[in-house]
C-alpha cells in the first residue's frame, strides 16, 4: 500500500529577524525596497507575523540577502501526517452486514406509558 504524506512548514522570518536585531516589520520595508521589492506596510506585516501560503521567489531571495541567511533558515518543512492512500474499510455494504435497499436506521415511535 502506498503511503501518503502531508507536508507542513514552519515560517521562521520573525525569529531570524530578531536574531539580526530587527524587531519591527516597518524596519524591513526600506531594506526590501532597496532590493526592488515594493510591498505595502500591511503586506510586510503579514509576511513577518503570519505564515505565507505563497511567496514570490524574488521576495524570498531578498529576505535571504537582507538577513544573510539560507532559505532553510526561513522555511522549515516537516511531515505533518502520514496515512495510507486507502483505508482498510469495507468496500461493499454487505461486508458491514447491510443489505442493499434496506434502511440502516428505522423510525421509532415513542408512546406514553399507560401507568404514568
Amino acid at each position: 500500500m502506498t503511503e501518503q504524506r502531508r507536508i507542513g512548514y514552519k515560517w521562521n522570518l520573525r525569529t531570524v529577524m530578531a536574531q539580526r536585531n530587527l524587531w519591527k516589520s516597518t524596519e524591513l520595508m526600506p531594506l526590501l525596497r532597496s532590493r526592488g521589492i515594493n510591498l505595502s506596510e500591511s503586506q510586510v506585516y503579514r509576511l513577518v507575523t503570519g505564515t505565507p501560503e505563497r511567496i514570490p521567489a524574488r521576495t524570498f531571495a531578498a529576505l535571504c540577502d537582507i538577513l544573510d541567511c539560507e532559505p532553510n533558515d526561513l522555511f522549515e518543512p516537516y511531515v505533518e501526517m502520514r496515512a495510507a492512500r486507502t483505508a482498510n474499510a469495507p468496500k461493499r455494504p454487505e461486508d458491514l452486514g447491510l443489505t442493499p435497499g434496506s434502511p440502516v436506521a428505522r423510525r421509532v415511535r415513542i408512546v406514553q406509558d399507560d401507568d404514568g
